[in-house]
C-alpha cells in the first residue's frame, strides 16, 4: 500500500491523491474513475457544493442511495470545508427530520423517492433541499474546481449518527484526523494493496460502512458500491469484478453462508471481515469452509472511537470468541470500576484512548460527559478516553474477550438501537400508554427486539404493527410483543426494566 501505518494525519481529502492516477479507483454502473478521475471528481463536486452557498463549517446532510455521487461526498465535503452527515437510507421521514434539526444542517441531497416522503416541517426553513437526479450531474461536471484542502486535521469532517441508551440518536463528531488515522490503520492490518477491489455493500452511514470507501483509496485499491436485495446479488458481484474484499455483519454472513457460491465467486477473495457483531462459532466455520483461502477478520468497534480491535485471522480456528487486539493507534485498557487495570481473565470495562477517540457528541454536553472522560492513569496517551460501558477480559496472550453490555442497547444487523426510541414509538402508536423494549439474542441478527406493552384497546396488536411497519425501518420493529395487562414496577414506581429483562431471558432459554 502507498501509506504505511504512518501516526501523522492529513486532510481527510487528500486520500483521493494517493493511487496511481492511472489505476482504478471506482466502479459503479455509470463506468470507472480511475484515481486521477477520482481527484477529478472531488474537485469538481466540492466546487459545486460551494457554488450551492455553502460556506466552511455548514453541515451537509446525504439520503441517497450508494451511487457516486454518495460515494464522493465523505472527500469532496471535507475539501470544501464541510461538515458531512450521512443518513442512513432506511430511516423514515420524522428520524431524517430529528438528525436535520440537530445537526442544524444547511443543505439536505437526497433522491427524489426519499424526498417525496418527507412531510412539511420535516426539514427546517433554513435547509435547502438538492433533489440527487436533477442536481447531482451538474455538482458533478461543473468547470470549477477546488484545489487539494489545507484544513488542520483536528476539524470537524463528519456528524455520524448513532443512537444512544436514552433519547434520540447522538451526532458523533469526527474530525479529519480521525477519519484519515481510521482509513489508514484498517488498510495496514487488512493488508490492502493497490490491486485489491472492496465490493461495498455497508450503509455508508455507518462508520465502517464509510470507511471501505476510505481505507481501499488510502491503499490506491478500488471500490465497487453495491445497494443489494438478495445475498445472490452479493455473490454475482463479487464474480463478475473479481472482488478480493468483503465486508459485512453478521446478519448478512448467514445469508452468504446459506447462499450458493460457484467457484469463479470463491477464487478471487482474498479477505472477509465483521463488523456489528461477534460471529457465532459455527458460522465461523462455515466460512472458514466455504472460502479456505481467505483471510477471515472479526473486529469489534463503536463509532465514537471507530474501531478499536482485530483478531489476527492466523488465530481465529484457536480463538473465534475473541475480539483480538488492539488496531493501529488505538490503545486499549482492560479498567475496574476504580479506574485500575483489570488482571488477566478478570472483567473489566474496555476503555479507548489514542487518536481515533471521537471529538464527542454534537451539541450534547451532558451525554459527551458520560462517554467522554479522561483515560485512566495507566494510559499511554492520556487525554479524553471513550469509556464503552463493554465488558471484556484479556488472557495472558492479550486477546480480549467480550462478554457483555454495561448499557441497555439493543444491537440488530449491526444497527445500535435506542430501547428508549422504541418505547417512544410504541407510544407514539396510540396502541399502548406504557412499553418496554429488550434485546434478546438471536443467531441471525446479534439480537432481537421484545416488546412488552400494555394495550389500549382491542386492537392494539394490529394497530401497533401497521405503525411500526410504516414508520420505522425493517430492523427496528419489534420480532416478538407481549401484551400485559399491568407491567411491573419497582419501590420507586418506575417500570421495572430489571425484571423484564429476567423474564425474557427466561423465555428465550423456553424457546430454546
Amino acid at each position: 500500500m502507498p501509506v504505511a501505518a504512518d501516526p501523522v494525519p492529513r486532510p481527510l481529502d487528500h486520500l483521493a491523491l494517493l493511487g496511481d492516477r492511472s489505476a482504478p479507483a471506482l466502479v459503479d454502473r455509470t463506468g470507472m474513475l480511475d484515481h486521477a478521475g477520482l481527484e477529478d471528481a472531488v474537485a469538481r463536486l466540492a466546487a459545486g457544493l460551494r457554488a450551492r452557498g455553502l460556506r466552511p463549517g455548514d453541515r451537509l446532510g446525504s439520503w441517497m442511495a450508494k451511487n457516486r455521487l454518495a460515494c464522493l461526498l465523505p472527500l469532496a465535503a471535507a475539501r470544501a470545508g464541510l461538515i458531512h452527515v450521512p443518513v442512513n437510507p432506511q430511516l423514515k421521514h420524522h428520524q431524517v427530520a430529528h438528525i436535520l434539526s440537530d445537526s442544524g444542517a444547511r443543505l439536505l441531497i437526497a433522491g427524489t423517492g426519499r424526498a417525496a416522503t418527507l412531510e412539511p416541517g420535516d426539514r427546517p426553513e433554513d435547509c435547502a433541499l438538492a433533489i440527487e437526479e436533477e442536481e447531482g450531474p451538474a455538482l458533478l461536471s461543473g468547470d470549477e474546481r477546488l484545489p487539494p484542502s489545507a484544513a488542520d486535521p483536528s476539524e470537524l469532517a463528519a456528524i455520524l449518527y448513532t443512537s444512544g441508551s436514552t433519547g434520540r440518536p447522538k451526532g458523533v463528531m469526527l474530525s479529519h484526523a480521525n477519519l484519515w488515522l481510521g482509513a489508514i490503520s484498517v488498510a495496514h492490518y487488512l493488508g490492502l494493496e493497490p490491486d485489491d477491489r472492496t465490493l461495498a455493500v455497508l450503509p455508508l452511514s455507518f462508520d465502517y460502512g464509510q470507511n471501505q470507501l476510505l481505507s481501499t483509496w488510502a491503499a490506491g485499491g478500488c471500490v465497487h458500491p453495491l445497494d443489494y436485495l438478495t445475498p445472490r446479488d452479493v455473490v454475482r458481484a463479487v464474480a463478475r469484478h473479481g472482488i478480493t474484499t468483503l465486508a459485512g455483519v453478521p446478519p448478512l454472513w448467514i445469508q452468504l453462508a446459506e447462499a450458493d457460491w460457484p467457484a469463479e465467486a470463491i477464487a478471487p477473495l482474498r479477505r472477509l471481515t465483521n463488523t456489528g457483531g461477534r460471529m457465532s462459532l459455527s458460522l465461523v466455520r462455515r466460512l472458514r469452509g466455504l472460502f479456505p483461502d481467505a483471510r477471515l477478520f472479526s473486529m469489534y468497534g463503536l463509532t465514537e472511537a471507530f474501531r478499536s480491535t482485530y483478531l489476527d485471522p492466523a488465530l481465529i480456528d484457536a480463538h473465534p470468541d475473541s475480539i483480538g487486539k488492539a488496531i493501529p493507534f488505538a490503545e486499549i485498557l482492560v479498567v475496574r470500576p476504580d479506574g485500575s487495570i483489570a488482571d488477566d481473565d478478570e472483567p473489566g470495562e474496555l476503555v479507548h484512548a489514542g487518536p481515533l477517540v471521537a471529538q464527542g457528541y454534537w451539541r450534547d454536553a451532558e451525554r459527551t460527559a458520560l462517554r467522554f472522560r479522561p483515560a485512566p492513569p495507566a494510559s499511554i496517551h492520556g487525554g479524553t478516553a471513550v469509556w464503552s460501558g463493554d465488558t471484556v477480559a484479556r488472557d495472558a496472550a492479550g486477546l480480549l474477550r467480550f462478554i457483555g453490555r454495561d448499557d441497555e442497547m439493543i444491537k440488530v444487523s449491526g444497527n445500535r438501537i435506542s430501547p428508549t426510541e422504541i418505547e417512544e414509538a410504541a407510544i407514539a402508536s396510540g396502541a399502548t400508554s406504557e412499553a418496554v423494549a429488550v434485546g434478546l439474542p438471536d443467531e441471525r441478527q446479534g439480537q432481537a427486539i421484545l416488546l412488552y406493552a400494555r394495550p389500549s384497546g382491542a386492537e392494539a396488536d394490529t394497530l401497533l404493527r401497521d405503525w411500526f411497519r410504516r414508520n420505522l425501518p425493517s430492523f427496528m420493529h419489534p420480532a416478538r410483543i407481549v401484551w400485559r395487562a399491568e407491567l411491573p414496577r419497582n419501590a420507586n414506581g418506575k417500570l421495572d426494566r430489571a425484571a423484564l429483562r429476567a423474564e425474557a431471558a427466561a423465555l428465550k432459554e423456553e424457546d430454546a
